[in-house]
């Protein structure tokens, strides 16, 4: 049996707060073969997922939040905001499905944010075509307002670095 417990939740906390790419996660499928993934991510503030898509048939992602709160943003093909979506362990939202093909990153609006993602597998590494060519690769320059600009830009904004 696999649990997803407070004892968990905080490893997670711990683990991405002390991380330099502030995530950390755990996998519960037990191989990168499985068909299902599941796993749990700890996310804080700060922490840059670049903007992507799962184009494969059916790679949707379910986002739950277990601890905290977290935006999922989706853009258009030019790097345009077309939502912003907050689920929160507290409610109202509790979780979010990202369908195949949507654009979209995750930003934590909180410190000591937990999420459970589920997501059809196997696992595979994002292909060229499948991260925004407008978004810097993880570790490049000009993260620090991008991720800014995913929690608090507007609907129909241009990223403020292209």
């Amino acid at each position: 049996m696999k649990r997803i417990g407070s004892e968990l939740i905080d490893e997670l906390v711990l683990l991405a707060s002390s991380s330099a790419r502030k995530r950390a996660h755990h996998n519960l499928h037990g191989t990168l073969d499985d068909p299902i993934q599941r796993l749990c991510v700890g996310i804080e503030p700060g922490s840059y997922i670049r903007p992507h898509r799962h184009s494969s048939p059916g790679k949707w992602e379910l986002m739950l939040a277990l601890k905290g709160s977290a935006c999922v943003v989706t853009f258009d093909g030019e790097g345009r905001i077309s939502g912003r979506f907050t689920i929160c362990a507290e409610g109202p939202d509790h979780a979010l499905e990202i369908e195949e093909g949507c654009w979209h990153t995750i930003a934590s609006l909180s410190e000591g944010t937990v999420l459970f993602e589920l997501k059809k597998g196997p696992y595979a590494p994002l292909q060229q075509n499948e991260t925004a060519s407008w978004s810097p690769a993880e570790g490049g320059a000009d993260i620090e307002p991008l991720v800014k600009w995913f929690t608090v830009g507007a609907i129909g904004s241009f990223p403020p670095v292209r």
